[in-house]
């Protein structure tokens, strides 16, 4: 049975408090050997490292969502330094911008508003990229309705840091700029729904060697598990269609997303 990898799963929300144990042997049994749980804040991050020193199959990225910005300290990369000192945290992240959702959204908040916000945002996510550089590892980047500003930020770094854009949704010619630059992206269940050929064609336009596959769990379950929780055995049915959009096997398809997984994350490759 070919393998594959979940690169981007939340095993540490509340959603699977009650059966994680289960949840990963479930990933197991489907062919699923590695899942990075991915950190949203310094606590989030805490409890992803402390997966993979539970279930070896299990490591960790380290970060701050952007959504997270404004409860984030002035400077996070005292803390950072010292969490990704463990040797399965394979990445920063989750970092990066999202303008989708904006403090003017509530009644009380203001252009103002948002502008501050994404001032911190635009701080964090700098400090992350900086700690990766200083670290030698790759960033899990997050960006909704903000690719330029997402793109010029990591510009500057790009000769020591790439960028997997999780959860890609852009246009084929997002993706090729991304690539450009050194980077990658990631599709999740979204791929399976009805109404997604158009990320299913940008699946098709990705080099077989520049993308991986993620569940984003608990969200995003694919196509027939829609509408429940997500779980990264789900990558299986991930696979299946990607496989079908590439016209490859699914044994190239695990041969190709894993070398690049344990290319981006070199620590992946020492478990």
């Amino acid at each position: 049975m070919p393998t594959f990898y979940d690169t981007h799963a939340h095993l540490d929300y509340p959603d699977f408090s009650a059966d994680l144990a289960h949840v990963i042997e479930r990933a197991r049994t489907a062919g699923i050997t590695k899942i990075i749980s991915i950190g949203t804040e310094l606590e989030s991050s805490k409890r992803a490292i402390q997966l993979s020193e539970q279930y070896p199959g299990v490591f960790a990225a380290v970060g701050w969502h952007p959504g997270n910005a404004a409860e984030a300290p002035e400077d996070l990369r005292l803390a950072l330094r010292e969490l990704v000192r463990h040797p399965k945290v394979v990445a920063i992240g989750e970092t990066g911008l999202d303008y989708h959702h904006l403090p003017s959204a509530k009644p009380e908040c203001t252009a103002a508003d948002d502008q501050r916000f994404k001032q911190k945002q635009a701080i964090i996510f700098r400090q992350q990229l900086e700690v990766a550089a200083e670290f030698g590892l790759n960033c899990v980047i997050h960006q909704r309705d903000c690719l330029e500003d997402t793109l010029a930020q990591l510009q500057p770094f790009a000769e020591r840091v790439r960028g997997v854009f999780h959860c890609f949704v852009d246009n084929p010619d997002a993706m090729r700029r991304i690539v450009a630059m050194g980077s990658l992206v990631s599709f999740t269940g979204i791929v399976t729904f009805k109404n997604a050929q158009s990320v299913r064609d940008t699946v098709s336009a990705t080099p077989l060697d520049q993308l991986m596959l993620e569940t984003d769990c608990p969200y995003l379950a694919p196509m027939p598990f829609r509408g429940k929780r997500s779980e990264p055995a789900h990558v299986k049915e991930i696979t299946a269609v990607v496989a079908q959009v590439k016209g490859c096997s699914l044994d190239e398809l695990s041969a190709a997303t894993c070398a690049t997984a344990e290319t981006f994350f070199p620590r992946l490759r020492s478990a």
